[in-house]
């Protein structure tokens, strides 16, 4: 009899790099499905504006691929754990003057976890996706290691799966180069092998999160004071303070570091700190009041598993684009969920959200 082949449901996002991911899959003797998720899209005046992620030509790039390597093509509804973990929440965010990166949760949710609750019934074996990123086997856990290639690599936005989705997840593109992804797409006869990749919020169809934020928060306008005046002459990060630059248009639409927008003369001006009880902005013309050698985290997801021995010495990043930076992680003593983050060096605009 023969032996039953493994079967591998494929995240199909009608870009290349799922693109390839599944035709290595079925060389390499998979059963293979494709799976398009049509996520939240939002309706602004009677239109439905698409998203990037799942628009109509996303969908048909998608099927197209799965014609071409011979594979079955199936559109399952995220719409509503969509809306409710990572709109919902990216509102809320903002909306507690946070930077969110909405990606992280979306890998977290909905792209290693209600996508595998939904194929596990259908006899899947694993779920595979075109994210730069590898795994690899240690006793009985799994590691998640950076991808051959370093521009690329997205590890950072899987910071928060655990080895729970880690074990059923294949990532069939991690040891290559993104222009070895494109060769190969070429050779599989692919039409998605030139097509360009998004970098957007893929709900925020414009690009304009400010103007997507007006849609869900009141705002409430305030004062920008300059944070590096007020310390020279004493007075506290209150709202005490007399000297009064101009005003926000609403904390939420600043980001800690933001330089443009900002609309006050003498400048360049950068935004220091957002603070939300007295609903000021404070910003500075001097870039060390944005440095900071050291941060508190929550909500931390040991990859491997289990904790590991503290103080532990690790390399941290801050944002997705930032470097590698070395530093020095101690558990809180306030708080058994929090840890200390202490950089070797200061860090530029570190940004709650991130």
């Amino acid at each position: 009899m023969p032996k039953k082949k493994i079967k591998v449901g494929v995240g199909m996002s009608g870009g290349v790099d799922s693109s390839v991911a599944a035709a290595l899959l079925v060389e390499r003797g998979y059963e293979v499905i494709g799976v398009f998720m049509k996520f939240w899209s939002e309706e602004v005046s009677g239109r439905i504006r698409e998203n990037i992620c799942c628009s109509l030509e996303s969908s048909e790039d998608a099927r197209r691929v799965c014609q071409t390597i011979g594979i079955p093509f199936y559109v399952i509804n995220m719409k509503a754990p969509f809306k409710a973990k990572i709109v919902d929440n990216f509102i809320e965010q903002y909306e507690n003057c946070r930077t969110p990166n909405p990606c992280v949760r979306c890998n977290q949710y909905i792209k290693f976890n209600e996508l595998w609750k939904k194929l596990k019934p259908m006899g899947v074996d694993f779920v595979a996706t075109g994210h730069y990123a590898k795994l690899k086997a240690q006793n009985s856990e799994l590691k998640l290691l950076k991808s051959k290639d370093k521009e690329k690599d997205q590890t950072y936005f899987l910071h928060q799966v655990s080895q729970n989705e880690l074990k059923h997840t294949l990532f069939p593109i991690g040891g290559l180069t993104k222009s070895e992804v494109r060769t190969l797409a070429k050779k599989f006869g692919l039409s998605t092998a030139a097509k360009k990749e998004s970098q957007e919020i893929c709900f925020v169809t414009d690009g304009k999160v400010g103007e997507f934020l007006k849609r869900y928060i009141k705002f409430e306008k305030g004062d920008i004071k300059d944070i590096e005046t007020e310390k020279n002459i004493g007075l506290p990060r209150t709202g005490a303070g007399r000297l009064v630059l101009g005003e926000h248009d609403g904390l939420a639409l600043y980001t800690i570091g933001q330089r443009k927008g900002i609309k006050l003369s003498g400048g360049p001006w950068y935004v220091v700190l957002l603070d939300k009880e007295n609903n000021i902005l404070w910003v500075s013309k001097n870039e060390k009041d944005f440095l900071r050698d050291n941060l508190i985290v929550k909500n931390v997801n040991w990859i491997a598993g289990v904790k590991p021995a503290f103080p532990l010495k690790a390399q941290c990043r801050i944002r997705y684009r930032a470097s590698d930076e070395e530093a020095i992680i101690t558990p809180s003593l306030e708080n058994s969920n929090e840890y200390i983050v202490k950089f070797e060096r200061d860090q530029r605009a570190i940004t709650g959200g991130q």
